[in-house]
């Protein structure tokens, strides 16, 4: 009978993925497209593996913050997840199913309220770091002065008192019209009380602007790169002080110093956070700053665009 059990053990556990070192097609980072309600939302999907037979991962939807996926299944050539909801109204989790084609992801989500939408899933691209670079000429994304250079959108709340660039309310977001690649990004800021935005670097990755004074660092408060990145330090000062950030972006790696202080030194940016204008990492962006949370001002923004050598 021992023989028997041992036979059907050896039998069973050789039917089983083992992925080891040289894992499986599916591991890495991919782009997702999902097509929901005649919009193309960007989203993200990160797949490793756990042990020899489990594969899991991190998800980011259209909005919110990375969260974990306890495990992705498989049948046959067919992949599931789902997660609970974050951010996305009703009870109900998300769930996805999807199969690869060649180098590519199909699949389909059902969101929260029951409705099902289809998606497709791209390789993240490698977006290299360089250490031999030159800085370009320093650009005043703000002139001080009126809202040229900045994308104006219907019901915008934006506008220039004394000299500061102020969004009294929340309102829409503020994108600039020049796009970059690489470069080091100045900003001198301001909020009231318990107030949040946000600044995406190349249009794709938040770094936060919050009132969170006093509070443990974590990703999703001031200085931390949304959900993915988490500062050494909380060093945000009382609201209604000006601050600053000074941030430097080369591929994906990113270095982010908060009031004259590095909070997150050399860390690669695996994703995009939720709230991305598009998931097209390979080519250059826009400076985005949140204008749909909170209150924020803003009296500087210069950015120099960094090449390699």
């Amino acid at each position: 009978m021992k023989y028997r059990i041992l036979f059907l053990s050896i039998l069973f556990f050789s039917f089983l993925p083992v992925f080891g070192q040289e894992g499986h097609p599916l591991e890495g980072r991919w782009n997702l497209t999902i097509n929901q309600e005649e919009s193309e939302l960007p989203s993200w999907l990160e797949v490793m593996h756990s042990g020899n037979n489990t594969l899991i991962g991190r998800f980011t939807y259209a909005f919110g913050s990375a969260r974990p996926v306890a495990e992705i299944e498989k049948f046959g050539d067919v992949f599931k997840f789902e997660i609970p909801p974050q951010w996305e109204p009703g009870a109900a989790n998300m769930e996805f199913q999807f199969k690869m084609n060649g180098n590519a992801l199909e699949g389909s989500m059902v969101y929260t309220n029951g409705k099902t939408y289809t998606w497709t899933g791209e390789k993240a691209p490698e977006l290299p770091y360089y250490e031999d670079f030159k800085m370009g000429k320093k650009i005043d994304l703000f002139n001080g002065k009126n809202l040229e250079g900045w994308e104006i959108k219907d019901g915008n709340q934006w506008k220039v008192v004394d000299g500061v660039l102020t969004s009294d309310k929340s309102g829409v977001n503020l994108v600039s019209k020049e796009k970059f690649n690489d470069f080091k990004l100045h900003v001198e800021f301001k909020y009231p009380e318990g107030s949040n935005s946000g600044l995406y670097l190349r249009g794709r990755y938040e770094v936060q602007i919050a009132d969170n004074i006093g509070l443990p660092p974590s990703s999703i408060y001031f200085g931390g790169v949304y959900g993915l990145l988490s500062p050494n330090e909380n060093v945000a000062m009382q609201a209604g002080e000006w601050q600053t950030y000074d941030i430097s972006l080369i591929g994906r790696r990113v270095t982010i110093e908060a009031n004259g202080i590095t909070v997150i030194a050399g860390q690669n940016i695996h994703g995009m956070t939720g709230g991305a204008l598009d998931n097209k990492e390979s080519e250059p962006g826009p400076i985005m700053i949140q204008g749909d949370h909170g209150p924020v001002e803003f009296r500087a923004i210069e950015i120099t665009p960094i090449t390699k050598k």
